[in-house]
Protein backbone atom coordinates (compact mmCIF):
# COMPACT_ATOMS: atom_id res chain seq x y z
CA UNK A 1 0.00 0.00 0.00
CA UNK A 2 1.07 3.51 -0.93
CA UNK A 3 1.62 5.77 2.00
CA UNK A 4 0.97 9.58 1.23
CA UNK A 5 0.73 12.95 3.13
CA UNK A 6 -1.43 15.65 3.75
CA UNK A 7 -0.70 18.84 5.68
CA UNK A 8 -1.82 22.16 6.25
CA UNK A 9 1.68 23.74 4.85
CA UNK A 10 1.56 28.00 5.92
CA UNK A 11 3.76 30.82 6.53
CA UNK A 12 4.79 28.74 10.08
CA UNK A 13 5.62 24.99 9.34
CA UNK A 14 8.02 23.68 7.45
CA UNK A 15 8.67 24.68 4.19
CA UNK A 16 7.52 23.03 0.87
CA UNK A 17 11.11 22.38 -0.11
CA UNK A 18 12.31 20.72 2.67
CA UNK A 19 9.40 18.69 3.15
CA UNK A 20 8.92 17.01 -0.49
CA UNK A 21 12.94 16.66 -0.02
CA UNK A 22 12.31 14.72 3.26
CA UNK A 23 8.95 12.56 1.82
CA UNK A 24 10.78 10.99 -0.96
CA UNK A 25 14.45 10.29 0.76
CA UNK A 26 11.67 8.15 3.64
CA UNK A 27 9.99 6.72 0.42
CA UNK A 28 6.86 8.14 0.80
CA UNK A 29 4.34 8.12 -1.96
CA UNK A 30 3.07 11.37 -2.16
CA UNK A 31 2.09 14.97 -1.08
CA UNK A 32 -1.01 16.61 -1.03
CA UNK A 33 -2.12 20.01 0.03
CA UNK A 34 -5.47 21.92 1.05
CA UNK A 35 -6.67 24.90 -0.08
CA UNK A 36 -8.63 28.12 1.08
CA UNK A 37 -8.00 31.16 -0.56
CA UNK A 38 -9.06 33.31 2.47
CA UNK A 39 -11.36 32.92 5.56
CA UNK A 40 -13.27 35.70 6.00
CA UNK A 41 -13.46 36.71 9.84
CA UNK A 42 -17.09 37.51 9.95
CA UNK A 43 -18.70 34.40 9.43
CA UNK A 44 -21.21 31.80 10.15
CA UNK A 45 -20.17 28.86 8.43
CA UNK A 46 -19.19 26.55 11.56
CA UNK A 47 -16.42 24.41 11.24
CA UNK A 48 -17.30 21.09 10.26
CA UNK A 49 -15.24 19.41 12.61
CA UNK A 50 -17.00 21.22 15.41
CA UNK A 51 -15.26 23.81 17.63
CA UNK A 52 -12.87 26.98 16.82
CA UNK A 53 -11.81 27.36 13.16
CA UNK A 54 -8.09 26.16 13.52
CA UNK A 55 -5.33 29.01 13.01
CA UNK A 56 -4.18 27.11 10.04
CA UNK A 57 -6.94 27.49 8.02
CA UNK A 58 -6.33 30.99 7.54
CA UNK A 59 -2.68 30.87 6.77
CA UNK A 60 -2.65 28.27 3.85
CA UNK A 61 -0.09 28.35 1.23
CA UNK A 62 -1.02 28.17 -2.37
CA UNK A 63 -1.18 24.72 -3.30
CA UNK A 64 -0.11 24.94 -6.64
CA UNK A 65 3.02 27.33 -5.81
CA UNK A 66 3.52 24.85 -2.85
CA UNK A 67 3.86 21.98 -5.22
CA UNK A 68 5.21 23.27 -8.24
CA UNK A 69 8.63 24.15 -5.71
CA UNK A 70 8.05 19.98 -4.28
CA UNK A 71 8.27 19.18 -7.79
CA UNK A 72 11.32 21.04 -8.74
CA UNK A 73 13.70 19.37 -5.60
CA UNK A 74 12.09 15.78 -6.67
CA UNK A 75 11.47 13.15 -9.21
CA UNK A 76 9.30 10.40 -7.71
CA UNK A 77 7.13 12.08 -4.93
CA UNK A 78 3.43 12.11 -5.77
CA UNK A 79 2.24 15.42 -6.04
CA UNK A 80 -1.78 16.42 -5.56
CA UNK A 81 -4.21 18.61 -4.23
CA UNK A 82 -6.59 17.55 -1.08
CA UNK A 83 -8.44 19.61 -2.58
CA UNK A 84 -8.78 22.23 -5.39
CA UNK A 85 -11.95 24.08 -4.89
CA UNK A 86 -12.69 24.51 -8.29
CA UNK A 87 -16.32 26.52 -8.14
CA UNK A 88 -13.31 29.35 -6.71
CA UNK A 89 -11.10 29.21 -9.92
CA UNK A 90 -11.68 30.97 -13.32
CA UNK A 91 -12.01 27.28 -15.27
CA UNK A 92 -9.34 28.72 -18.18
CA UNK A 93 -6.49 29.91 -15.82
CA UNK A 94 -6.67 26.80 -13.93
CA UNK A 95 -6.76 24.27 -16.39
CA UNK A 96 -3.34 26.09 -17.41
CA UNK A 97 -2.03 25.81 -13.96
CA UNK A 98 -2.98 22.18 -13.63
CA UNK A 99 -1.92 21.67 -17.28
CA UNK A 100 1.70 23.37 -16.08
CA UNK A 101 2.14 21.84 -13.18
CA UNK A 102 1.60 18.30 -14.64
CA UNK A 103 4.18 18.58 -17.38
CA UNK A 104 6.14 19.89 -15.57
CA UNK A 105 6.45 17.36 -13.10
CA UNK A 106 6.66 14.47 -15.26
CA UNK A 107 2.89 13.45 -14.72
CA UNK A 108 2.88 13.16 -11.58
CA UNK A 109 -0.18 15.36 -10.35
CA UNK A 110 -3.55 14.27 -8.80
CA UNK A 111 -6.05 16.34 -8.90
CA UNK A 112 -8.10 16.59 -5.84
CA UNK A 113 -11.68 18.26 -6.36
CA UNK A 114 -14.14 19.51 -3.96
CA UNK A 115 -17.00 21.29 -3.00
CA UNK A 116 -16.09 23.62 0.06
CA UNK A 117 -17.78 24.14 3.09
CA UNK A 118 -17.06 27.83 3.94
CA UNK A 119 -20.00 29.89 2.15
CA UNK A 120 -18.32 33.13 3.11
CA UNK A 121 -15.50 32.21 1.11
CA UNK A 122 -17.20 30.89 -1.83
CA UNK A 123 -19.43 33.88 -1.55
CA UNK A 124 -16.53 36.50 -1.70
CA UNK A 125 -16.20 34.13 -5.16
CA UNK A 126 -19.20 35.09 -6.40
CA UNK A 127 -20.19 31.18 -5.99
CA UNK A 128 -24.30 31.03 -5.01
CA UNK A 129 -23.61 28.17 -2.43
CA UNK A 130 -26.96 25.84 -4.21
CA UNK A 131 -24.89 25.54 -7.73
CA UNK A 132 -21.22 24.95 -6.10
CA UNK A 133 -21.65 21.73 -7.38
CA UNK A 134 -23.05 21.88 -11.05
CA UNK A 135 -20.57 24.90 -10.99
CA UNK A 136 -17.83 22.63 -10.24
CA UNK A 137 -18.95 20.07 -12.37
CA UNK A 138 -19.45 22.29 -15.40
CA UNK A 139 -15.70 24.15 -14.76
CA UNK A 140 -14.45 20.62 -15.49
CA UNK A 141 -16.09 20.07 -18.47
CA UNK A 142 -14.68 23.29 -19.39
CA UNK A 143 -11.01 22.51 -18.28
CA UNK A 144 -11.67 18.61 -20.41
CA UNK A 145 -12.42 20.35 -23.39
CA UNK A 146 -9.07 23.08 -23.10
CA UNK A 147 -7.09 19.81 -22.37
CA UNK A 148 -8.30 17.83 -25.28
CA UNK A 149 -5.95 16.56 -27.78
CA UNK A 150 -7.45 18.65 -30.91
CA UNK A 151 -8.99 22.33 -30.22
CA UNK A 152 -12.46 21.38 -28.55
CA UNK A 153 -15.46 24.25 -27.99
CA UNK A 154 -17.41 23.96 -24.68
CA UNK A 155 -20.63 25.60 -24.27
CA UNK A 156 -22.10 24.67 -20.67
CA UNK A 157 -24.14 26.36 -18.28
CA UNK A 158 -22.06 28.65 -15.94
CA UNK A 159 -19.04 29.06 -18.76
CA UNK A 160 -17.78 28.49 -22.34
CA UNK A 161 -14.60 28.54 -24.10
CA UNK A 162 -13.71 28.61 -28.12
CA UNK A 163 -12.22 25.81 -29.68
CA UNK A 164 -8.54 26.84 -28.26
CA UNK A 165 -4.71 26.10 -28.88
CA UNK A 166 -3.90 25.51 -25.45
CA UNK A 167 -0.90 23.63 -24.34
CA UNK A 168 0.77 22.02 -21.95
CA UNK A 169 -1.55 19.68 -21.96
CA UNK A 170 -1.74 16.84 -19.29
CA UNK A 171 0.48 14.28 -19.14
CA UNK A 172 -1.89 11.23 -18.66
CA UNK A 173 -3.76 10.10 -21.65
CA UNK A 174 -8.03 10.34 -21.75
CA UNK A 175 -9.30 6.97 -20.27
CA UNK A 176 -12.94 6.15 -20.73
CA UNK A 177 -14.86 9.98 -19.68
CA UNK A 178 -12.11 11.52 -18.01
CA UNK A 179 -9.69 13.36 -19.78
CA UNK A 180 -6.19 15.35 -17.83
CA UNK A 181 -4.49 13.99 -14.68
CA UNK A 182 -5.61 11.44 -12.71
CA UNK A 183 -8.46 12.80 -10.40
CA UNK A 184 -10.40 12.15 -7.43
CA UNK A 185 -12.95 13.80 -5.84
CA UNK A 186 -13.84 14.47 -2.31
CA UNK A 187 -16.88 14.97 -0.03
CA UNK A 188 -19.37 12.63 1.59
CA UNK A 189 -21.25 9.24 0.25
CA UNK A 190 -24.34 9.94 -1.28
CA UNK A 191 -25.77 9.44 -4.88
CA UNK A 192 -24.59 13.49 -6.08
CA UNK A 193 -21.29 12.57 -4.96
CA UNK A 194 -20.81 9.31 -6.59
CA UNK A 195 -22.62 10.31 -9.66
CA UNK A 196 -20.09 13.35 -10.13
CA UNK A 197 -17.13 10.57 -9.57
CA UNK A 198 -18.34 8.14 -12.01
CA UNK A 199 -18.93 11.00 -14.61
CA UNK A 200 -15.66 12.44 -14.57
CA UNK A 201 -12.95 11.14 -11.96
CA UNK A 202 -11.17 8.21 -11.72
CA UNK A 203 -12.26 8.08 -7.97
CA UNK A 204 -13.03 8.97 -4.49
CA UNK A 205 -11.24 10.84 -1.46
CA UNK A 206 -13.16 10.29 1.06
CA UNK A 207 -12.05 12.13 4.03
CA UNK A 208 -10.93 9.88 6.80
CA UNK A 209 -12.28 6.49 5.45
CA UNK A 210 -14.86 5.73 7.77
CA UNK A 211 -17.73 3.40 6.90
CA UNK A 212 -16.09 2.19 3.18
CA UNK A 213 -17.01 -1.26 3.40
CA UNK A 214 -21.44 0.22 3.38
CA UNK A 215 -20.51 2.62 0.78
CA UNK A 216 -18.19 1.04 -1.76
CA UNK A 217 -20.27 -1.84 -2.58
CA UNK A 218 -22.73 1.47 -3.75
CA UNK A 219 -19.91 3.32 -5.56
CA UNK A 220 -18.97 0.42 -7.62
CA UNK A 221 -22.55 -0.01 -8.42
CA UNK A 222 -23.23 3.11 -9.76
CA UNK A 223 -19.18 3.20 -11.38
CA UNK A 224 -20.77 -0.07 -13.48
CA UNK A 225 -23.92 1.76 -14.05
CA UNK A 226 -22.16 4.51 -15.58
CA UNK A 227 -20.26 1.92 -18.17
CA UNK A 228 -16.51 2.30 -16.54
CA UNK A 229 -13.94 0.15 -15.77
CA UNK A 230 -14.51 -1.60 -12.76
CA UNK A 231 -11.05 -2.49 -12.17
CA UNK A 232 -10.26 1.26 -12.55
CA UNK A 233 -12.13 2.82 -9.62
CA UNK A 234 -9.72 4.04 -7.17
CA UNK A 235 -10.10 4.92 -3.33
CA UNK A 236 -7.90 6.89 -1.35
CA UNK A 237 -8.81 7.30 2.69
CA UNK A 238 -7.71 11.03 2.82
CA UNK A 239 -6.58 12.79 5.94
CA UNK A 240 -6.03 9.62 7.82
CA UNK A 241 -4.59 8.89 11.12
CA UNK A 242 -3.16 5.39 10.77
CA UNK A 243 -2.66 2.31 13.11
CA UNK A 244 -1.74 -1.21 11.65
CA UNK A 245 -5.29 -2.15 12.05
CA UNK A 246 -6.99 1.05 10.09
CA UNK A 247 -4.29 -0.21 7.00
CA UNK A 248 -5.03 -3.90 7.31
CA UNK A 249 -8.84 -3.24 7.03
CA UNK A 250 -7.91 -0.36 3.88
CA UNK A 251 -5.92 -3.45 2.16
CA UNK A 252 -8.85 -5.79 2.42
CA UNK A 253 -11.27 -3.16 0.68
CA UNK A 254 -8.78 -3.36 -2.23
CA UNK A 255 -7.58 0.16 -1.30
CA UNK A 256 -4.11 0.78 -2.60
CA UNK A 257 -3.28 4.39 -1.04
CA UNK A 258 -3.50 6.20 1.55
CA UNK A 259 -3.20 9.76 2.92
CA UNK A 260 -1.91 10.60 5.96
CA UNK A 261 -2.20 13.91 8.21
CA UNK A 262 0.36 14.97 9.65
CA UNK A 263 0.52 17.98 11.85
CA UNK A 264 0.58 22.06 10.66
CA UNK A 265 3.88 22.21 12.04
CA UNK A 266 8.11 23.45 12.19
CA UNK A 267 10.40 20.90 10.75
CA UNK A 268 11.05 19.21 13.95
CA UNK A 269 7.45 17.65 14.97
CA UNK A 270 6.89 17.02 11.32
CA UNK A 271 9.79 15.27 10.35
CA UNK A 272 9.24 12.73 13.66
CA UNK A 273 6.11 11.95 12.64
CA UNK A 274 7.44 11.27 9.48
CA UNK A 275 9.55 8.84 10.85
CA UNK A 276 6.82 7.40 13.11
CA UNK A 277 4.74 6.57 9.84
CA UNK A 278 7.88 5.11 8.38
CA UNK A 279 7.02 1.93 10.10
CA UNK A 280 4.45 1.75 7.42
CA UNK A 281 5.93 2.24 4.57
Amino acid sequence: MRIAVTIFLTDETIAPVRLARELEARGFAGLYLPEHTHIPVERTTPYPAGGELPREYGRTLDPFVALGQAAAVTERLGLGTGITLVAQHDPIDLAKQIATLDHLSGGRFTLGVGFGWNVEEAADHGVRWGTRRELTRDRMALMRALWAAEPTAYEGEFGSVRASSAFPKPVQKPRGPVTGPRTLVGGAAGPKLFAHIAEYADGWMPIGGRGLSESLPVLRSVWADAGRDTDALQVVPYAVFPTPGKLAYYAELGVEEVVVQLPPAGEAEVLGVLDACAQYL
